[in-house]
C-alpha cells in the first residue's frame, strides 16, 4: 500500500473489506489528481450527493443497470472525499456533517427511485428504515467499541462556523436520535457489569460483521440488485439484514454470560 494511501485511511477498529481492496483504491485515483489541484473536500461530497441523486433518477425512469452503475461511481467519489480530507489536512466538521447527512438523503433518493420505478411503495419504505437502523447500529458498535477500550473520542469542537453549525442542527435532528436509542439501549443492558462483562459485550467479532455492512458495501449490493433487474431484491436484504442485527445481539448476550463477574442485575 502506497504511503498516501495509507495516511487517507480512516481509523477504525475494523475495516470494511470491499471498501478497502476496491473502492478505497479507486477512490484514491481520484484523491491523487484532486490534490495538487486544492479542490475542497466538501466539493467532492457534494459531487458525490450529487452523482447519488442522478441515479435515482436514472432508477426512477427504469434505467436500472445505467443506474446501479452511476451508484458505483457515488461511492467512489463518497470516499474519497474523506480521503482528500485526511490527506491534505483539511479534515473539518462541516465536512462531516456533509458527508454523514448527504448519505441519507441520497439513500432515501435511490428507496424513492425504487419505489416509483416498481410501483411499489411500503417495501422500498422499510427498506430504507431497514437499512438506516443497520448503518447507524454499525456507526454506535464501533464508537462504543472504541469508548470502553480507548476511552472517548474527541468531541467535535465547540467554537463552530455558521455552515458547521447549521448542519450540526440538522444532525441532531437525523441522527442524534438514532445514536441515542443503540447507546441507551446498550447502557441499560451493562448497568452493573463488571469491567470484564463490558469488554466481552463489545466484542471484536460483532463489530467486524457490523463494518462489513457498511455503506460501500450496501451500494454495492444494491447495486447488483439493479444490474440484476431485482431492485426490490436490495429492500429484501435490508430486511434481512436487521434479522442479522438481532443473532448478533443474540451473541452478545451469550458472550456476557459467560462472564461470572456480572452483577446479577445486568442479567
Amino acid at each position: 500500500m502506497s504511503s498516501a494511501l495509507a495516511r487517507s485511511r480512516k481509523a477504525r477498529a475494523v475495516q470494511e473489506t470491499l471498501c478497502e481492496w476496491v473502492y478505497r483504491p479507486l477512490a484514491h485515483v481520484v484523491v491523487t489528481a484532486l490534490a495538487p489541484l486544492r479542490v475542497p473536500p466538501p466539493v467532492v461530497a457534494a459531487s458525490a450527493g450529487t452523482t447519488g441523486l442522478v441515479a435515482a433518477a436514472l432508477l426512477g425512469r427504469g434505467h436500472l443497470a445505467a443506474a446501479g452503475l452511476v451508484v458505483q461511481v457515488k461511492t467512489v467519489l463518497d470516499n474519497a472525499d474523506g480521503q482528500l480530507a485526511r490527506l491534505t489536512g483539511r479534515v473539518t466538521p462541516f465536512g462531516r456533517y456533509l458527508d454523514s447527512e448527504l448519505d441519507l438523503f441520497v439513500d432515501a433518493a435511490l428507496f424513492a427511485g425504487v419505489g416509483w420505478a416498481t410501483g411499489r411503495v411500503l417495501l422500498p419504505l422499510l427498506g430504507f428504515l431497514a437499512l438506516t437502523a443497520v448503518l447507524s447500529v454499525n456507526f454506535n458498535a464501533e464508537r462504543l467499541y472504541r469508548a470502553e477500550r480507548e476511552g472517548a473520542a474527541p468531541a467535535m469542537p465547540e467554537a463552530l462556523t455558521r455552515p458547521a453549525a447549521v448542519l450540526r442542527r440538522v444532525y441532531a435532528l437525523l441522527y442524534a436520535p438514532q445514536d441515542r436509542v443503540v447507546e441507551g439501549f446498550v447502557e441499560r443492558r451493562l448497568r452493573g457489569a463488571s469491567p470484564a462483562a463490558r469488554l466481552a459485550y463489545h466484542d471484536r467479532g460483532t463489530v467486524r460483521v457490523l463494518a462489513n455492512l457498511g455503506m460501500s458495501t450496501q451500494l454495492a449490493a444494491f447495486g447488483v440488485c439493479l444490474v440484476a433487474g431485482r431492485p426490490l431484491a436490495y429492500a429484501w436484504l435490508c430486511l434481512a439484514e436487521l434479522g442479522l442485527v438481532a443473532l448478533l445481539a443474540l451473541r452478545r448476550e451469550l458472550l456476557v454470560r459467560t462472564i461470572p463477574q456480572l452483577k446479577e442485575e445486568a442479567l
